[in-house]
Parts: C-alpha cells; sequence; structure tokens
C-alpha cells in the first residue's frame, strides 16, 4: 500500500469510527452486553481456526529471529482464548455506567448541578505482539459505548485480522455498526504516524509496547495520550515479615512469567531479614535460571547458593526493565531507604511490600507513588481482569485521568449537567 492509499484509508477508518462513535454513544446496555456474549461464544467456537492463524503469524515471527519474550507474548494459547471470552462476559456482567450522573447538589439558586459519565467517542490504540488486546480493546470500548481503531504490530497481522472478524460479526449480530471496532489493515509504519495525528477523528491514542512504540507515539501525537513508559517494578521485603509467605510471593513476582511488565524486576530486603531470606530466595532462582544483580552487600549473602548466577549490579540495573530471568537485587536499611529507592528508579507502574507491620504497610501505600502499590501480593496481580475490571485497555502511569489498569471509567469522560426549573442568574 503506497502512501497516498495508506492516508486515504486512516481518513476514510477515522471517518467511519466517529460517525460509529455516535451511534455506540446512544446505543443501550443491553445491545452492547449482547456483543460482548457474542463475541465469548464466537472466540470458543472459533479456538481452532484463530490458532491456525496465530500458528502463521508464529512461523513467520520465528524464521525472522523475533526475540524469544515477544514470540511469547504473541502466542494465541487455548488458555489466552478461554481467558478472552471470560473477560467478555465478566464485562457483560458488570453494571453499565454510561449516563450515571454522580454527585447532583442543589444550589442555592435552586438549580441542580452534578456529572454525567459519557464515552470518550473514539481511540486509537497502537500495539505490539499481544493479539488478546485486539479482543481486550475492543471489549471495553463495546461495552463503555465508544468507537476504536486498533493498529496492531505486523508480527500478529494474521491472528489480529481473524480476531477482528469475530468483533465485527458480534456487533452486527447486535444491529450495531461494524466500524465500531476498526483494525487497520495495513502494517505500513506511516498509518500509526497518521492515525495519532487525526484530531477531527481520534480522541485519545493508548500506545502498549515497547519504550520506542510509546516514545515515538508521544512525540508525534496531536491528541492526548494514555500510556506508561516501562514495568520497572519492585518487591520489599520488609522487617518484619513472614519469610514464608514472602519466598513465596517474591518467587511469583519475577518468575510466573518474565515478559509482562508487571513483572518484578528489583527485589529490595530489609537488613534485618537478609541473612535469612536471601540464600533461601536466591536458591528458588538458582533452580529456575534467574540471574542476580546485587550489590556488594546482598552478593557476600548469595556466594554459597549452589548454580547461581550472579553479577554486580551497576546503576543502570537499578532501573532496568528486564522482561527476562534476570533481577536486580539490594539490601536496604528498611522501610525509609525502600521507598527513596523506589521512589527514584521504579517507573511508577506497580510495587509491592512484604510486612507483617501494618504501619510499615500504611506508609508504604501512601508514600511510594506508583500506580498500583500493593501489600502481602504478587505484583503480577497489577491487571484489569485481575483487578475485576474485565479487561484493561493498558496501564497509564500517568496521572491525569487514568492511573493504573485502564478499564471502563479510564475510557469515560465527565461532563457538567444542570437540571433546572426555569431559574435564571440575577
Amino acid at each position: 500500500m503506497n502512501a497516498p492509499n495508506v492516508a486515504e484509508t486512516m481518513q476514510l477508518l477515522g471517518l467511519q469510527a466517529r460517525q460509529a462513535s455516535r451511534a455506540m454513544a446512544r446505543s443501550g446496555a443491553a445491545a452492547r452486553n449482547q456483543v460482548l456474549r457474542e463475541l465469548a461464544r464466537l472466540l470458543r467456537t472459533s479456538a481452532d481456526a484463530l490458532q491456525d492463524a496465530n500458528q502463521d503469524d508464529l512461523s513467520r515471527a520465528q524464521a525472522a529471529g523475533l526475540a524469544e519474550p515477544m514470540v511469547d507474548r504473541l502466542k494465541l494459547t487455548p488458555k489466552v482464548i478461554e481467558t478472552c471470552a471470560q473477560g467478555c462476559e465478566q464485562l457483560a456482567a458488570m453494571p453499565d455506567i454510561i449516563g450515571d450522573i454522580l454527585g447532583l447538589k442543589q444550589q442555592p439558586s435552586g438549580i441542580r448541578v452534578g456529572q454525567m459519565r459519557v464515552p470518550i467517542g473514539v481511540f486509537g490504540m497502537i500495539y505490539e505482539s499481544r493479539p488478546n488486546v485486539t479482543i481486550e480493546a475492543a471489549s471495553l470500548s463495546i461495552k463503555s459505548g465508544n468507537a476504536c481503531i486498533l493498529r496492531g504490530g505486523s508480527e500478529a497481522i494474521q491472528s489480529n485480522q481473524a480476531l477482528a472478524t469475530l468483533v465485527q460479526q458480534a456487533l452486527e449480530a447486535a444491529g450495531l455498526p461494524r466500524e465500531a471496532v476498526q483494525l487497520v489493515p495495513t502494517t505500513d509504519r506511516a498509518a500509526v504516524g497518521l492515525l495519532v495525528a487525526m484530531p477531527d477523528f481520534v480522541d485519545v491514542i493508548i500506545p502498549r509496547g515497547g519504550k520506542g512504540l510509546i516514545e515515538r507515539v508521544s512525540r508525534e501525537a496531536k491528541v492526548p495520550v494514555i500510556k506508561h513508559l516501562d514495568g520497572n517494578c519492585h518487591t520489599y521485603v520488609d522487617d518484619p515479615c513472614d519469610v514464608e509467605l514472602a519466598l513465596k510471593v517474591a518467587d511469583n513476582a519475577k518468575t510466573q512469567k518474565y515478559s509482562p511488565c508487571n513483572a518484578t524486576e528489583g527485589l529490595l530486603v530489609a537488613r534485618g531479614v537478609a541473612p535469612e531470606f536471601l540464600p533461601r530466595i536466591g536458591a528458588i532462582y538458582a533452580t529456575k535460571g534467574v540471574e542476580m544483580r546485587g550489590d556488594a552487600e546482598s552478593l557476600k549473602l548469595l556466594a554459597d547458593v549452589p548454580g547461581a548466577t550472579l553479577a554486580a549490579a551497576t546503576e543502570q540495573d537499578w532501573g532496568e526493565e528486564y522482561l527476562a530471568p534476570v533481577i536486580s537485587i539490594k539490601i536496604v536499611g528498611g522501610l525509609d531507604e525502600a521507598i527513596e529507592h523506589i521512589n527514584r528508579y521504579s517507573s511508577h507502574h506497580t510495587d509491592a511490600i512484604l510486612t507483617n507491620d501494618h504501619r510499615h504497610a500504611q506508609r508504604f501505600l501512601r508514600e511510594v507513588d506508583s500506580a498500583s502499590v500493593m501489600v502481602n501480593a504478587s505484583t503480577r496481580f497489577a491487571d484489569g481482569f485481575e483487578y475485576g475490571l474485565g479487561a484493561e485497555i493498558g496501564i497509564s502511569t500517568d496521572k491525569f485521568h487514568a492511573r493504573g489498569p485502564v478499564g471502563i471509567e479510564g475510557l469515560t469522560s465527565l461532563k457538567w449537567v444542570v437540571l433546572g426549573e426555569g431559574e435564571v442568574r440575577g
């Protein structure tokens, strides 16, 4: 597709999305929920065909030498498909928030003033690798009464096209416009530049992928962007803590899956519990092939761990998002030093404390400046599905409008409404 054709295609997608967004905003909750339930059914009955399309993408990615974490993200397994279907059903079962009026208060003049929750309109979604994002984005867009334009990575084009076809079938079955969810049909990178610069048609852009993609979108966008750049998440093992609990959680937070942005990349350990905790977690990590990059104090405690791969941490390691079996480890004097380290080096995505001290837990929750802050739980829970949002459009580390996992509310806006009975201003 040459440049003029790409521009024409994007213009058409934008125009159709804007028109569809008006129909979606008018639609009733019953119709939107019908779409989601039908989409869940289609995902399950089309699982074999979806995996065939996905295999084409996987074969092409492996032949191109795509890095293993990226290939892992590309897989559309039966479990991933079922999770997508469950997400659609969970969303369908959730209350409809569109049209809710919040905080209605009578004023001295007699008017009543409140805020109504309304769809944003049209959002553009640019993402890499994970084809399940196509369903997460589409389902959240439908539930929130929006229209969306989706631009997945070239490595997942076959999977994304197969999934988008099912979404459009479900929309049509409920009498809603198929153009409410559109997939950019070209892998030409020029489409991204055009999508982020169409304020007449697109109200917000949501990039989800590597740092390079998000930096490019942030730089070129002419509409607001909901984003996070990195997932440098921390787990802090406090003194006092339940060591058995800490071992279980610190293991899961790092090794349950290496590629997601909510996997723990930095482990901080209070000096008081380090001699007991570090050799034991080190043995677990060594068994699973995790390289440990530590400060001098932690390396001394890990030195005798059989089979451990150890290295001295550099300044760069403290801020690194590895997305791999590598973790940075630092011993800290206590809560104050842990909070200071996290606020300095964290990407403000997700950080956790493992502690038996309620006061420490409360301070950590208040003072750590991250989108998700956890007590005695794995950072891997920082996910829209796990938070009960049905699905997530992405994670925001911005502080305005949406922060953390972005679900239905993050795709809506509030407008002021005034209810009167003939009042006039004197």
